[in-house]
């Protein structure tokens, strides 16, 4: 639906601002206007990753006066596939401050602030209500969910992007938005999927570019409200599919049944992610890569099964390692053929789906069973440094 301009125009532009935007102030129905929405504009930008990167480069070329970054991740190699934000020499910085300095170099009349912390319940209302809009940029749905809880406390508009493998969805939520037609993202999902259907790009893997397709109607959509241009996507969902090259747009309604956002939760646990692995070694059984490296030198005898997929398998494994994917090994026909009285050390990428392998053989009866702390990256870290890392 078409918005009022979210933003009221600033001053004058400068002879220079003319120069930088003139290809702007040229279109019709944005013109020196719509430029000076943006000029007058404060946008939170939270996660300077894959969707983050394209969204912070073209709402800077375009003007934004104040572009707020949180991020509290560090640059690392993986991430240059896709976040373009950062280059090669940005690798074990912080993310923000690689962002920012890209911003500045690309528009130095872009003020950029910075939050060098994570957002949680206890700073989100704060930050949040500094800034005209927020764009989210995350990859978890307890950040999506406190994002938008925020937002709606705060009256602020949210867009919304996500991206998985070959696909991208894009929306808008305004749960304020005028003429009662307000949205907001538990609309689209009430209650969050469990964990294990909802993998990250760490898990699962995504397309480099991406990130470039949806970050770019993100940024998009965040002009036209500021500016009051066009139809947005408050009230649809914008899904695309990189393989078929198609767009779809599926209309958004309010949800039959609505709980009130009244305050802030604590958003893990009603994720469902609970405690961090690490925080959880007296429920589940656990071995460190050093103890694997002294068992497997002692000589005793046991059973190394990898559970992640086929492609990770294929990027780097453990030798010695038996690889039985999570979906599989958690079948009947599967465990059936597994000694429960051998010693059983599982791991994956990072630790979290061994211990769900973990916990369902432990129902059928395995007791001697245990999961590999921090997974293969730990066994690189730690053991061998010679395997490559991902």
């Amino acid at each position: 639906m078409q918005l009022l301009p979210l933003v009221r125009p600033s001053g004058e532009l400068s002879k220079d601002e003319i120069a930088r935007y003139s290809r702007h102030l040229l279109i019709p129905d944005f013109g020196l206007e719509g430029q000076k929405c943006l000029k007058n504009s404060k946008v939170l930008v939270i996660g300077a990753g894959g969707l983050g990167s394209p969204v912070l480069l073209y709402l800077a070329a375009a003007g934004v006066g104040t572009l707020g970054i949180i991020d509290f991740d560090i640059v690392d190699e993986s991430n240059l596939q896709r976040q373009i934000i950062h280059g090669q020499s940005d690798v074990g910085r912080f993310k923000s401050r690689s962002a920012k300095d890209s911003v500045n170099e690309l528009n130095p009349y872009v003020h950029v602030q910075l939050h060098n912390e994570r957002l949680e319940a206890t700073n989100a209302i704060e930050i949040i209500s500094g800034y005209d809009l927020v764009i989210d940029g995350t990859d978890n749905f307890a950040t999506r969910y406190l994002v938008n809880d925020a937002c709606v406390l705060a009256g602020k508009p949210y867009v919304w992007g996500s991206i998985f493998r070959f696909e991208g969805q894009a929306s808008v939520f305004w749960e304020n938005a005028p003429g009662g037609l307000g949205l907001n993202y538990r609309d689209l999902y009430p209650e969050p999927p469990p964990s294990e259907m909802a993998p990250s790009c760490a898990e699962g893997g995504v397309l480099g570019i991406l990130c470039a397709s949806i970050g770019a109607i993100m940024a998009t959509e965040a002009i036209k409200l500021i500016t009051g241009l066009g139809e947005t996507l408050l009230g649809r969902l914008a899904v695309y599919d990189a393989l078929d090259m198609t767009y779809r747009f599926i209309p958004l309604r309010r949800a039959p049944i609505r709980t009130p956002i009244t305050g802030l939760i604590d958003y893990q646990e009603f994720c469902g992610s609970g405690k961090p692995a690490s925080d959880n070694k007296t429920n589940v059984p656990v071995i460190s890569a050093l103890e694997l490296k002294q068992l497997r030198e002692s000589g005793m005898e046991m059973q190394l099964i990898d559970v992640r997929g086929i492609e990770e398998w294929n990027i780097v494994r453990i030798e010695g390692a038996n690889h039985i994917p999570k979906n599989k090994i958690m079948t009947e026909e599967t465990l059936s053929r597994l000694n429960k009285e051998d010693l059983i050390i599982l791991h994956c990428k990072m630790g979290m789906r061994s211990r769900d392998v973990l916990t369902e053989m432990q129902k059928h009866g395995f007791t001697n069973v245990k999961s590999l702390d921090g997974g293969i990256l730990a066994w690189i870290r730690d053991v061998d440094r010679s395997l490559p890392s991902y």
